[in-house]
């Protein structure tokens, strides 16, 4: 079939196979033209490895550190005239990868919330690695099901106290206008920390520990995004905000649980990037583009690839992650850099449909969009008949 790319709202319903294992081949290339990482880890667990940032983070311990990874992931195979997630094209092309180069490389597709998943890939660890020393947990799901009761929670983007009007992107016309969103009603923030906190890493982490199956010097990161002040009312300080707390909550709970074997639990704060995630947040797509134009112009800008990158070689594995007054690991230091945010905050107040080209990088915003999807990379034949039934070779009945 000739897969084209069917934009709904802030999500594609199709992925390019062909597409997404350029993407991550390219992820690959630059782990690879940076060299290995010293002292890198050689055992990891991704729990949430098949997009962004979890992704890349696999990527980068994989390549850069010739870590033998085991991958959780939620992604849909192909069926009759549907073709596949770009999550599940993405894992079979670095499983694939993986095995070229000689590494071990393991995928778990279900429900990474649930203890039959958890029990799956702790066996697998016992069986195939012994131990693992670094657990990256990036989950980001619209609901979570509580394996011990049961209950659906189900996260809301809303701020908190009182209705929160700004500019806004419509990413499928261009245009700038004003959004306007309700504040949190309810349990809508219980309902979202139930989701995005903590807990779950919690949950990973304690029944790891159980099994015996984390390393002496076990590291443990978790991702988070702060962002500057024209964001927080529906990020740092709204419901998804309120999660992020919980994580850190979270992170200062493990650090106690894993002080007995010599290891670590990190928040690591990112960069502002177009994921399947962040595209789905109202105001958010104009910050990026306006971002996007200044760091390009500044030689700063990184994708998610170069983010996790640095993360694993210059923070988590050189013995000097400079972690903030909170604690937190900052990537998104780059970003936040005075010259950068005083630059982006003057274009925010100018912006408008007609000087978006000028002050921002729409086009760069709706290429990142599309290649998260496999869209738009150089040397794939889009008009080219695909097979959509691709295999992730672990997976394999």
């Amino acid at each position: 079939m000739i897969i084209a790319p069917k934009i709904r709202g802030f999500i594609c319903t199709t992925a390019h196979p062909e597409g997404c294992a350029k993407h991550v081949a390219e992820q690959i290339a630059v782990v690879k033209s940076r060299g290995l990482i010293e002292n890198g880890p050689k055992k990891v667990l991704v729990i949430g490895s098949s997009t962004g940032y979890g992704l890349s983070s696999r990527i980068a311990a994989a390549f850069g550190s010739n870590a033998a990874t085991i991958g959780v992931f939620f992604e849909k195979p192909a069926e009759a005239e549907k073709c596949g997630t770009a999550g599940w094209y993405n894992s079979a092309a670095f499983e694939k990868e993986a095995a070229a180069a000689g590494l071990y490389a393991r995928s778990f597709n279900g429900d990474a919330f649930s203890d039959d998943i958890k029990k799956q890939v702790i066996a697998a660890i016992k069986a195939d690695l012994g131990k693992v020393d670094l657990v990256v947990y990036s989950l980001a799901s619209p609901r979570r099901t509580d394996p011990k009761t049961g209950e659906v929670y189900k996260s809301v983007l809303k701020p908190v106290g009182e209705s929160y009007t700004n500019k806004n992107l419509n990413t499928t016309s261009g245009v700038v206008n004003e959004v306007t969103i309700e504040p949190a009603e309810g349990d809508d923030i219980q309902q979202t920390i139930a989701v995005m906190g903590g807990q779950d890493w919690e949950l990973w982490t304690d029944a790891l520990l159980e099994a015996g199956v984390l390393a002496d010097g076990v590291k443990t990161v978790a991702y988070s995004y702060i962002g500057p002040s024209v964001t927080w009312p529906i990020y740092k300080n709204g419901t998804i905000g309120k999660a992020k707390e919980d994580l850190e909550r979270a992170q200062r709970a493990l650090d106690a649980k894993l002080a007995p074997l010599g290891g670590k639990a990190w928040v690591s704060v990112n960069k502002a990037l177009v994921t399947q995630a962040s595209s789905a947040i109202p105001v958010v797509p104009l910050y990026i583009s306006l971002l996007y134009k200044v760091m390009k112009a500044d030689g700063t800008h990184e994708d998610t690839i170069e983010q996790m990158d640095r993360l694993l070689r210059d923070r988590l594995y050189n013995g000097n992650p400079q972690p903030d007054e909170a604690g937190r690991i900052r990537v998104d230091d780059w970003e936040m850099e005075e010259k950068v945010q005083s630059l982006v905050g003057k274009r925010w107040d100018e912006v408008n449909t007609e000087n978006l080209p000028e002050f921002g990088d729409f086009e760069g915003y709706q290429s990142s969009f599309l290649r998260l999807f496999g869209f738009g990379l150089s040397g794939v034949d889009y008009a080219a008949d695909t097979d959509p039934n691709v295999a992730v070779p672990s997976l394999k009945s």
